[in-house]
């Protein structure tokens, strides 16, 4: 069987796949998110994962691709996405220091006959109440870049976390218990 294409340039998502042993290839899709209209938080994070796999299927037709995305939203419902600089991720710090906010993220896997299949995974991240220096050191780190939210909770960002309901592998961007049950699914697995 061919391998698996994860359509995503993330290090945390191939990172993710590679210690699962799954057979994949990277080949990141070129879907400008901005464009997206979708308001709903968890509806844009599965309508962009589509969009993102839709790309790359219709570039690979004869393969199995996942495309992934992954919202924030914060406790006051506000939808932070990828920073645009630095201090755009200082503002998406500030907004959730000592709050909650909800993580979405979103899978596609679309197969070589076209039939696709979603899932959703949905977390809640409480921040520690942060104080400027840390938020000076956060932002010095540049982990933010590329980042919804402008946070990680893998390495060093997990020092602004203090607790965490939900699934840890959903929050760092590619939800590892269902997408094992759709390469189950498949008999990918």
């Amino acid at each position: 069987m061919q391998p698996l294409i994860l359509a995503s340039a993330s290090p945390q998502r191939r990172s993710l796949l590679t210690d699962l042993a799954i057979a994949f290839e990277v080949l990141p899709s070129t879907v400008d998110e901005r464009a997206c209209a979708v308001a709903d938080p968890a509806e844009r994070a599965v309508h962009l994962a589509r969009l993102k796999a839709r790309d790359i299927a219709g570039l690979r037709p004869d393969r199995f691709v996942l495309g992934c995305d992954t919202l924030v939203v914060s406790q006051r419902g506000i939808l932070l996405e990828k920073p645009v600089d630095a201090d755009d991720a200082l503002r998406m710090l500030h907004e959730q220091s000592g709050g909650v906010s909800v993580i979405h993220s979103a899978l596609c896997l679309v197969r070589p006959d076209g039939e696709e299949r979603t899932a959703l995974s949905s977390s809640r991240v409480r921040f520690a109440a942060l104080t400027e220096e840390d938020m000076r050191w956060w932002i010095g780190t540049r982990l933010w870049e590329g980042r919804s939210g402008a946070f990680q909770i893998d390495g060093p960002g997990q020092m602004l976390i203090e607790h965490l309901d939900g699934d840890w592998t959903g929050v760092v961007g590619l939800p590892v218990f269902l997408l094992g049950k759709m390469l189950r699914e498949e008999e990918l697995l």
